[in-house]
Parts: structure tokens; sequence; C-alpha cells
């Protein structure tokens, strides 16, 4: 489906949806996982849209902060039901920590990084933004929402392995 195809709206704001957003802004566990089972009570199988995907040699200084490393895949999509946005990712994965089949996959494009992970022994925790992080998500899919949006670095025992910007789009609340 094109990105031009896909109906992308700012979470809802009023007290009718606040328990959700806390829900979704303070869980630790996979987005992912949460979003296919809001799309599956609806009826609509949960896709995923690939909007950009390159490694890079230099990344905003607050990943390179978390991360440590010299070579990132950065990665641009958005988790989809029905053509409606749940939610929009941008992640950073450190290349000299992934393992080799995890980046096979991530390479492919096909699937969401949560179910990655769930193969992963990792643990999440919540790393702060910076205005440059945050643009080079909007900037690519519109829609800022600084209040539906949060950031956590995914590590693994022995090293942090990805940093991860989300923002949750109005269809998670309202599919």
């Amino acid at each position: 489906m094109e990105l031009d195809h896909l109906q992308r709206e700012r979470y809802p704001d009023g007290p009718v949806h606040t328990r959700l957003k806390r829900v979704l802004m303070t869980q630790d566990g996979s987005t992912t996982r949460l979003c296919a089972a809001i799309a599956a009570d609806a009826g609509a199988p949960l896709e995923l849209q690939l909007m950009l995907q390159e490694r890079r040699d230099a990344v905003p200084p607050a990943v390179a902060t978390a991360l440590g490393g010299s070579g990132w895949l950065v990665r641009i999509t958005s988790l989809h039901a029905r053509g409606q946005v749940l939610m929009d990712n941008l992640s950073f994965t450190r290349l000299d920590t992934v393992p080799a089949w995890f980046l096979e996959e991530l390479d492919r494009g096909l699937a969401p990084i949560g179910k990655l992970l769930d193969s992963l022994y990792v643990r999440r925790e919540p790393a702060p933004a910076s205005p440059e992080i945050e643009s080079l998500l909007w900037d690519r899919t519109g829609q800022p929402h600084r209040k539906a949006s949060r950031s956590y670095l995914v590590r693994m025992p022995e090293a942090p392995l990805m940093y991860i910007f989300e923002t949750w789009r109005g269809a998670i609340a309202t599919l």
C-alpha cells in the first residue's frame, strides 16, 4: 500500500483516550503485539509500511551516546490496519551488536522489529528524545505529536542494541 493512501491522524485528545495512551506510553513490552491485538479485535490484519531503511555512519548525538558503535541501521516504519496508521516508528540499530539473522530479517523489510525482538533476550528502558530525532520521523510522516510519543533503548545483556522513537496515531484508539 502506498504511503499516500494511508490515513494518519494525531492521537485523539480527551479523557476517554487518556487511559489507553498512558498504557501505551508506559508499557515495556512489544508495541507490535499491542498493535496486532488492537487490529485483530477490529478484524483487520496488521501491516508494515517500510518508508526508509539505510545504513549510516552518523546519527544524532543522543543516539550515538546512548548506543555507542560506529555504524547503524536507520529505519522508519508505520504499523497500520485497514489503511489507518496505528503508530509511526524510527529506529536505530547498532550494527556491531546485532545478530546476523536479525539484520538479515530487517534487510528483508517485511517484519516489524517487535516480532524479531521476541527471539532475543532484551529489556527496554526509557531514553530522552531530541528535536533532531523527532524531526527525522515527523519530517517523513507529518503529524508531529510530542504528547503521544516516546523513546527508549532496547538492551541485550552484553550491549545496547536499538534506540526507538515512536508516535502513536489516532487509529490505535479508534480502530
